[in-house]
């Protein structure tokens, strides 16, 4: 069984599942979002940031095949590129850190490593970019629908809360702590990205009043 890691590029950008494909809860900001909801062109909106932030910055978000089957992916860049960020009460990401935005495995594939090594790739491309962190907005009630990791999950994977909030902490994890996991955390590890589905609309919709209220 053939595993394998690539950058995430607008050649296999539909690899990655429909709803994601079209969703662009972090790409956008708020106003900018509903608009192109309406217009009905989100996926063009997602092809146009991925292109830019390759082009601006370089790899934003990993690809896992299993023989050459997608089978997981990550999405992160820094928050200067994330204007759905800026919605979060705990906003804004630390400057020296980059964004985790989302990540699953496909259930099929889960338990067989792959959500180790996204973030070990994930990992070793920051290290090298010379990123120090990598943050995450949380949801303490475990309701992102995908779009929003549970904040437990992300604590029992090493992140620590950097500010606390009733609804969406900010959590963080230091890159230097990566290479120190235990096998114990490499397995919360796959509970995190195996729980994570790509967020129906109904759920996206429950998430931005709340996040509009506070």
């Amino acid at each position: 069984m053939a595993r394998r890691v690539v950058t995430l590029t607008l050649d296999n950008l539909d690899d990655l599942p429909v709803q994601c494909r079209r969703c662009v809860f972090w790409e956008l900001d708020p106003v900018a979002r509903q608009r192109a909801t309406a217009a009905g062109d989100t996926v063009l909106d997602k092809e146009a940031w991925v292109s830019a932030t390759l082009l601006d910055w370089g790899s934003c978000g990993k690809l896992v095949y299993v023989d050459d089957v997608p089978a997981g992916y990550m999405t992160f860049a820094p928050p200067s590129y994330v204007p759905g960020s800026l919605a979060f009460p705990t906003s804004p990401v630390g400057a020296d850190a980059v964004l985790l935005m989302t990540s699953h495995v496909v259930e099929e594939f889960q338990g067989q490593g792959l959500g180790r090594m996204l973030l070990q790739a994930l990992a070793k491309d920051l290290v090298r970019r010379g990123v120090r962190a990598i943050e995450a907005f949380g949801d303490n009630q475990g309701m992102g629908g995908g779009c929003i990791m549970p904040a437990d999950h992300l604590r029992a994977v090493g992140f620590k809360t950097v500010r606390p909030h009733a609804r969406f902490p900010r959590l963080r994890l230091e890159l230097r702590s990566a290479a120190t996991w235990r096998e114990d955390v490499e397995v919360a590890l796959e509970r995190l990205l195996g729980s994570m589905t790509p967020a129906p609309l109904a759920a996206r919709r429950e998430v931005e009043p709340a996040l509009g209220k506070l």
